[in-house]
């Protein structure tokens, strides 16, 4: 079976050597400098569960390389970021990965515009030139995928979301990249309960792994999230936030399909 990571990597190397070529880094820079100010990513989660809710990371999300296409109508970033805003979302994640998502930078502008919430850049960062890109674009909070990258890479990644003020995520699939991910600073750790060779989806990695999580740092549950029980059953387990974007987009109403599971809680 193919290693769709290893090949998403990639082609965004080569996306980020294009990029580069067309907009130097020194003018990146500059956009990030004349950005607004970060909103606090952690900090919202952190409010969210200190109430007593669960701590939402709802996802605009077109396509993906293991459902195809998602939400093929009624995709409006803005739109679908005042919903989720309504319905109870802590942050936003927004894909702008454009082969294998269908996302787009513009997404991540339109969504974050339109609220006041965080929000994640959801992408595959290979390179520190894509932080500094974020930030420039207004991302709250960059992701880190530690079955991309090497320690030295993921910690100079973070580093520099760190100089900007951003938030990082750190997402892990199993016991030895949560080792690795627990050695950066970041406190903000997601488990993936995708196996990355299978695409198979099971929250029973979550479960696994909650109880290697320090207790001062922030678990949040990554895909197959659908029910009220699977939310409850990582909440058990040390997991109170979750980052969820197929099951809100293939619902006509997300804002309500955000405030039953919100409410669920």
């Amino acid at each position: 079976m193919r290693d769709i990571l290893a090949e998403i990597c990639d082609r965004k190397r080569d996306h980020v050597a294009a990029t580069k070529a067309a907009i130097s880094l020194s003018e990146q820079e500059s956009r990030a400098k004349a950005a607004s100010a970060p909103r606090g990513f952690i900090a919202a989660l952190r409010a969210a569960r200190k109430a007593g809710s669960y701590g939402f990371i709802c996802e605009i999300k077109k396509a993906s390389p293991s459902k195809g296409l998602i939400r093929p109508n009624d995709f409006d970033p803005a739109t679908l970021a005042r919903a989720y805003e309504r319905g109870g979302a802590t942050c936003l994640s927004v894909l702008t990965d454009i082969p294998y998502f269908q996302g787009h930078d513009d997404y991540l502008v339109a969504a974050r515009a339109a609220v006041s919430l965080p929000a994640l850049r959801k992408d595959f960062m290979v390179d520190t030139y894509q932080v500094t890109e974020a930030r420039a674009l207004g991302a709250d909070c960059i992701l880190i995928i530690m079955a991309a990258l090497d320690d030295t890479l993921a910690a100079e990644i973070e580093a520099a979301a760190h100089h900007y003020g951003m938030d990082v995520l750190i997402e892990v699939h199993d016991g030895e990249e949560l080792d690795r991910a627990l050695r950066l600073k970041s406190p903000l750790v997601g488990v993936n309960n995708r196996n990355l060779k299978t695409m198979e989806v099971s929250i029973q990695t979550t479960l696994d792994l909650a109880a290697r999580v320090p207790v001062d740092h922030l678990l949040v549950a990554e895909s197959g999230l659908r029910t009220a029980d699977d939310l409850a059953a990582c909440d058990a387990a040390g997991a109170g936030c979750f980052l969820i974007g197929e099951t809100f987009m293939r619902e006509s109403d997300v804002e309500a399909a955000v405030r039953k599971l919100q409410k669920a809680g």
